[in-house]
């Protein structure tokens, strides 16, 4: 220590490092701090040394301190600890916030500390994200909701209690910190002109999100996905935000299934739906279906009939398009509401005259807002419903159904992408003519990824073209689909959600979401052994053992979780032959999870191609100075078939143009299988179940070992940084 005295701590004015601080405090050791004018935070030490970053310098007082396994009393342990630093500036903010906590009161529910059985830098990280909360974190340790983690709070305010209360008086309530919820919300007026208390979050981080004129506890939203497709990332975004609306206000949001065109529905679609909502962990209080009210919506467009307000008109589809967008009144629109009822009669008939017939709303044909230029209440379709059969001839428009059960159901927030916005004022006007409550909109940008098309109509043609296998294709964007490509809910909600409810339209790289899922699968999923079966070539280590022998090794070097696995040594072992192609003779080479060889011979064919590698072992030689590390499988006939299959995107441009054909940006090829060969652990693998073959990348089983002759179906697993694993 002599050494590198600490010499002072530089942070910012508004943002105290209170994790260093409290750490510091508690250990006693002495921490001079300064405010930054650079903004950056920074430790000096007095040997001109310097460090920066939140958990580097936490982890650093965590390695000088004087307190018993303030770092983990072993390597296994440190990690742990590393793991809940990275967790705690990730999820113990914004839109995370009370799904951390649940998480950690779960965790919490046997455990005294949270790394192991001391008190180390992880519970300081994790209180001090709490603390720093402020009222937000108050309100709730009040309240009975997590009592594991309250528990634990207290425990540790206590037992520290001479540091803590300094370091909380001192810096929780600068800037940035303890202003996530206001103490005193004022009043104001709610859309029914009564004054309400409303939940006011005050200054907070610029990821939270507010609903205007939200009550807390009177919070009511939909989830209204049509059963024409399954849910895809796109959807899962106003999922999300729905369930994180309703957490955040204690609410409740209803999971409808907006059903009025039978062309494109089905019952499939609706039980995929409601797999894919569960799937997402949305706690939806009830399913309905607009076709719940078909009965009221017929008698509301009857209502508006008689009212002048709703017209039947019977100009063919292309000529009232023109006529909308040159703002031309119809011939249709002075129809005595006599006529129109005689004619309304004929639609619900599914008449000759009744199908040339549909049904508008009387608005404003000279609305520079096109919407407004009387929309279509009511089409004819003789197609069956996929619910009710055929009982109707007709069915509402989604313009004029909306409005209506979002009023019905006593929905107070509809949340739209704000590629309707246009459309708002229309949703707003229909409902005053109807005479119903106004339900407010709440916009967000529509999720768009490149390389990806999300338009449920060219999702279609892909399945029916046969072009992918279906709507739960590793290809497709949907949540089925890159679930089984191998990503983890966890990964695609904490990706939404780092979005918000912004109303700016990003186009998104996959990049960062399967970073995202990297973080999550690494610490904890197996590894296990490959090597591609295409010119394999034998190693044979001359002084190897003459009979096979089996070693009981970790899955997981640092994760006792995964279990073990039984590795085979012998003297002949297979390598890959682009491993084999970087060897020289007399190179000594690392054998992973065995140790060092030296290879002495290497023989080829005529054309010049390694078929075979002779080498002796040389287990005393050190691993750090071989430049090859290699992966290997004894030459056993426990060995398992492998496919291993690469995806690509199904379309070659980032992002198509208005009015560009999809058809001319289709990506000839999509799809890649390589034979392998892999450890005869493989064969008790699951299908989900996720892995690392070692120097190949991550996979997610998808055919388990059925037989020998049949290969066990592994689906490479984005990473964030490759391009392709196998090429």
């Amino acid at each position: 220590m002599e050494e590198e005295r600490i010499k002072v701590l530089s942070f910012p004015s508004d943002s105290p490092p209170l994790s260093i601080i409290a750490a510091a405090k508690i250990a006693g050791i002495a921490l001079p701090t300064q405010t930054s004018t650079s903004g950056s935070l920074t430790l000096s030490l007095s040997n001109g040394l310097e460090l920066h970053g939140n958990y580097v310098i936490l982890r650093y007082i965590g390695r000088v301190a004087a307190v018993r396994n303030f770092y983990g009393d072993d390597a296994f342990h440190a990690a742990q600890i590393d793991e809940w630093l990275e967790y705690a500036p990730t999820l113990l903010l914004g839109s995370e916030f009370e799904n951390a906590c649940s998480y950690m009161d779960v965790y919490m529910e046997k455990r005294t500390f949270f790394v192991s059985h001391s008190f180390s830098i992880a519970d300081i990280a994790i209180w001090s994200g709490l603390a720093g909360a402020g009222q937000r974190w108050e309100s709730l340790r009040k309240s009975s909701k997590y009592p594991n983690l309250v528990r634990w709070y207290n425990s540790v305010s206590a037992e520290y209690s001479d540091a803590l209360n300094e370091v909380t008086a001192l810096y929780v309530g600068k800037k940035g910190l303890g202003k996530q919820v206001a103490a005193k919300p004022k009043e104001q007026k709610s859309a029914d002109g009564n004054s309400s208390d409303k939940v006011n979050l005050g200054s907070r981080p610029s990821s939270e999100i507010d609903l205007p004129c939200a009550e807390l506890g009177k919070v009511r939203l939909r989830f209204a996905p049509e059963p024409s497709g399954y849910l895809h990332i796109g959807h899962s975004k106003a999922a999300l935000l729905n369930q994180y609306f309703v957490q955040r206000y204690q609410g409740e949001v209803i999971l409808r299934f907006d059903d009025t065109n039978p062309t494109k529905e089905s019952n499939e679609f609706v039980e995929n739906l409601i797999k894919d909502v569960e799937t997402l962990g949305i706690k939806y209080q009830m399913i309905t279906y607009t076709s719940d009210y078909f009965p009221k919506l017929m008698d509301m467009a009857e209502k508006l009939i008689k009212e002048g307000k709703a017209y039947v008109d019977d100009t063919p589809r292309e000529q009232m398009q023109k006529e909308r967008m040159d703002g031309i009144e119809s011939k249709c629109r002075s129809n005595s509401v006599e006529e129109n009822l005689k004619l309304w009669k004929e639609m619900i008939a599914g008449s000759e005259r009744g199908l040339q017939c549909c049904l508008r709303g009387k608005l404003d044909m000279q609305d520079p807002n096109k919407s407004l230029r009387d929309p279509v209440y009511y089409r004819c379709n003789p197609v069956p419903h996929h619910r009710i059969g055929a009982k109707y001839k007709l069915y509402p428009t989604y313009d004029f159904a909306c409005p209506f059960v979002d009023a019905e159901e006593g929905i107070t927030h509809a949340l739209r992408s704000s590629e309707y916005h246009d459309r708002n004022a229309q949703y707003y006007r229909i409902q005053e003519d109807m005479g119903m409550r106004k339900v407010h909109i709440y916009e967000f940008s529509r999720l768009n990824m490149v390389y990806t098309l999300l338009s449920k109509r060219k999702l279609l043609w892909f399945v029916q073209m046969g072009k992918v296998d279906g709507w739960d294709d590793p290809r497709f964007p949907t949540v089925q689909g890159i679930v089984r490509r191998g990503l983890k809910i966890e990964a695609l909600i904490q990706f939404i959600l780092e979005q918000g409810a912004s109303k700016n339209l990003n186009l998104m790289e996959w990049d960062k979401l399967w970073t995202i899922n990297k973080k999550i699968i690494d610490p904890v999923c197996p590894r296990h052994t490959a090597v591609i079966e295409e010119r394999k070539v034998l190693l044979t280590l001359t002084d190897g053992p003459d009979e096979p022998f089996v070693r009981i090794i970790p899955r997981h070097k640092k994760y006792d979780g995964a279990g073990e696995k039984a590795t085979t040594y012998t003297k002949r072992i297979w390598i890959d032959y682009a491993d084999a192609e970087y060897i020289s003779v007399n190179e000594e080479v690392t054998l992973m999870d065995w140790g060092n060889a030296i290879v002495k011979e290497i023989i080829k064919d005529q054309d010049g191609n390694i078929t075979q590698l002779v080498g002796v072992l040389h287990l005393q030689g050190s691993v750090k100075t071989t430049k090859l590390k290699l992966t290997w499988l004894a030459e056993t006939s426990e060995l398992v078939n492998l496919s291993l299959v690469e995806f690509d995107y199904l379309i070659t441009k980032k992002k198509l143009e208005e009015g560009e054909d999809f058809l001319d940006a289709l990506n000839p090829c999509t799809k890649k299988e390589t034979a392998a060969i892999g450890d005869s652990n493989i064969r008790n693998l699951k299908q989900g179940e996720i892995l690392q073959l070692e120097r190949k990348g991550y996979f997610r089983c998808d055919v388990p070992f059925v037989r020998p002759s049949k290969p066990v179906v592994l689906i490479a697993i984005p990473d964030g940084r490759q391009q392709s694993l196998l090429k």
